[in-house]
């Protein structure tokens, strides 16, 4: 299933969602040659989180292979700064594309509830999270972490406390394709089990997790959910309410402060 809309109108233009797809899609551009090597494997050794070299639990010149004939010379003292620079990195087209539709879907009602600024932070907050799951799950890994997905899943954590009986409209693959309506929660809570399923051999070590950072993604979805109300503003939460009750009956009375 992939969410393509949802029925919640903004009250607000949401300049910060705007800005992270700018920059990130810049980033792409720029520093990883839109996909190209050697820019797209340098960027990731470089700017991505590498969890075992940040904690100096990796030997100085181990080479973490990436694909064919390319790969990543990592150990010794990496730097925390990859926490951040690696929320603007991807490792695919595919990733990134994914990554951007889930925040335009997800983020600019969220960035509704709490204005520009705490959204931001709130971003970047859960990104952070995410990241520390994601080490603290697999402290020695070699593997560079890229990827919005740690922050967005935090949005949408944040989404789920906030609107969970929006309908979301999705596209199902099912050997033909198909529109259906859902309430958010159904989608949110969907994703999420899918994630932790996902992440179950990663608990016990059996797994890198094919290349997917299960566990930040579900770091970022609890931060997000416990997060949301301390960033979120009860004005600005009204006032959606307000200028949504046309549109969306019935899952305004629901939601509670």
């Amino acid at each position: 299933m992939f969410p393509y809309r949802d029925d919640n109108p903004n009250i607000m233009t949401p300049f910060v969602v705007y800005g992270l797809i700018a920059v990130t899609a810049l980033a792409w551009l720029v520093l990883q040659g839109a996909g190209t090597q050697p820019a797209l494997v340098s960027s990731v050794c470089r700017l991505g989180l590498i969890p075992g070299e940040v904690l100096g639990r990796i030997p100085a010149e181990t080479v973490v292979p990436l694909g064919p004939g390319v790969g990543c010379r990592v150990g010794g003292d990496g730097s925390w700064l990859t926490v951040l620079t690696s929320m603007f990195m991807h490792g695919s087209w595919f990733h990134i594309i994914g990554n951007m539709w889930f925040l335009w879907v997800f983020g600019d009602n969220v960035e509704d509830s709490m204005g520009h600024v705490r959204f931001l932070f709130f971003y970047l907050v859960c990104g952070l999270l995410a990241a520390v799951a994601q080490v603290a799950i697999q402290p020695s890994s070699p593997v560079p972490m890229v990827g919005a997905s740690g922050a967005i899943s935090g949005v949408m954590g944040g989404y789920l406390v906030l609107y969970p009986r929006v309908r979301v409209h999705m596209l199902v693959f099912f050997g033909f394709i198909f529109t259906v309506a859902v309430p958010a929660y159904v989608v949110l809570l969907y994703w999420a089990f899918l994630q932790l399923v996902g992440g179950l051999p990663m608990l016990s070590g059996a797994s890198e997790g094919g290349g997917v950072a299960f566990m930040a993604h579900l770091g970022g979805f609890v931060a997000g959910v416990a997060l949301i109300k301390l960033f979120a503003r009860p004005e600005l939460v009204a006032a959606h309410r307000r200028a949504t009750r046309p549109v969306v009956p019935g899952y305004h009375d629901r939601l509670r402060w």
